[in-house]
């Protein structure tokens, strides 16, 4: 493989990931004095939760992709099944997004078009 046919993933790294990485870095420096139950980080996660609510609610709704083909009413399904998994595993992420990943994949199996 030669320099050329790399180039892309420079770019990807020049342009994606470095210009990221700062912010992340600088945000690690400058909370390092913060209290974690100020009300100024809980408000911060309190508006990330709902900013990833509803990206991942657009996605659901507004599938794109091979996601598209799935039936709405099996995506809703899936989240509600995720959901109560979630807080049924004393609110553990790995196992609400596996239990919702495979009533999706269970669901599509069943009544995918």
């Amino acid at each position: 493989m030669i320099l050329h046919d790399l180039y892309p993933y420079f770019i990807l790294v020049f342009v994606g990931f470095l210009p990221n990485e700062v912010w992340r870095w600088l945000g690690i420096v400058l909370a390092r004095g913060i209290d974690e139950n100020s009300e100024v980080l809980v408000w911060v996660r309190a508006v990330a939760t709902a900013v990833l609510t509803g990206v991942v609610a657009k996605i659901v709704v507004y599938s794109p992709g091979a996601l598209a083909g799935v039936p709405l009413w099996v995506r809703l399904a899936a989240v509600g099944v995720g959901m109560i998994a979630f807080f049924l595993a004393r609110q553990s992420i790995f196992v609400g997004v596996g239990t919702g990943i495979g009533a999706l994949v269970l669901g599509n199996t069943l009544f995918g078009g």
